[in-house]
């Protein structure tokens, strides 16, 4: 039977090349996990497989999104699932890779997600936030969910205001513990890339430097001017300091600064995230992969 093996890791950790190479010696196919790189017409800054690699092996879910278009982790859900039963369909392995953990979950097995806010109720907490402050909200937000207020710092005014919303509707942003992961499908293999803190922050400080070099200021520049866009292609990691750049606010060493210092927080998310997968086998090398694959 045709399986499915997902390779995930902290941003830099070599998840594309791991994904090639399993891909090249099973003869599988790759289908993305990352969120951002659903997104057309920022490869470079979401760091997309380039063209020889897109040749390579056949890739699905990169780059099928406008930057216009209102993405989500359930439209995605079944934009995966599809992709995978297509793949396995045809008698061959799935590589899952990404380094978006809910994603990569959605992905796996089905996730129960929150209601939509009702209309206006966005709105009002943004309001709420913004005219009374952000340690009212944060206040408000104790009294409606205190678990959440727990998890989420009062400066962070996007999360306190979905955690508000959520806990108008009677759902929470911090799920009780254990229910975020559930074991993966049969014939599922979690491969965890195992690179040491210090090479990850190195090889992000290279790859943002690399960025520059490609361009990345003219596909920013491209891309705002091409049309709006959506409030989820807008937090695409990185996009806030090359916009900065373009505005005359901050000079190119900064927003290389901020964007390497976003990255390597960034990076931290995602070890933990790495570490509430259950079964994941922990592959330290190149040599390793095949080896933690079929195992």
């Amino acid at each position: 039977m045709a399986r499915v093996i997902a390779v995930y890791g902290p941003t830099a950790s070599g998840k594309s090349a791991a994904a090639l190479t399993l891909a090249t010696q099973l003869d599988a196919e790759i289908v993305n996990c990352d969120a951002m790189q659903l997104y057309a017409g920022l490869p470079v800054l979401t760091n997309q497989p380039s063209p020889e690699q897109l040749a390579q092996t056949p890739h699905h879910l990169v780059g099928v999104w406008p930057l216009s278009h209102q993405g989500s982790v359930a439209e995605y859900a079944g934009l995966a699932r599809a992709a995978i039963d297509d793949v396995q369909g045809r008698g061959r392995d799935v590589i899952l890779c990404g380094g978006s953990g809910l994603y990569l979950r959605a992905a796996l097995s089905p996730l129960e997600l929150p209601p939509a806010p009702a209309d206006g109720v966005r709105e009002r907490y943004q309001r709420i936030y913004d005219e009374r402050g952000a340690g009212a909200a944060h206040a408000l937000l104790a009294e409606l969910d205190p678990a959440a207020a727990d998890a989420v710092h009062e400066n962070d005014r996007r999360r306190v205001v979905r955690a508000l919303e959520l806990a108008d509707a009677g759902a929470t942003l911090a799920p009780a513990a254990g229910t975020l992961w559930r074991e993966p499908p049969e014939g599922t293999v979690i491969l965890g890339l195992q690179v040491p803190a210090d090479t990850v922050r190195e090889r992000i400080e290279a790859r943002t430097r690399a960025m520059f070099e490609l361009g990345v200021e003219r596909e920013v520049a491209d891309a705002i001017a091409a049309g709006p866009l959506s409030a989820t292609a807008a937090r695409i990691h990185g996009l806030s300091d090359v916009r900065a750049l373009l505005d005359g606010e901050i000079d190119r060493d900064e927003a290389v600064r901020r964007l390497v210092v976003r990255t390597r927080q960034y990076a931290r998310r995602q070890r933990i995230w790495m570490r509430r997968l259950p079964g994941v086998k922990p592959v330290a090398g190149q040599d390793q992969l095949l080896a933690g694959a079929t195992a």
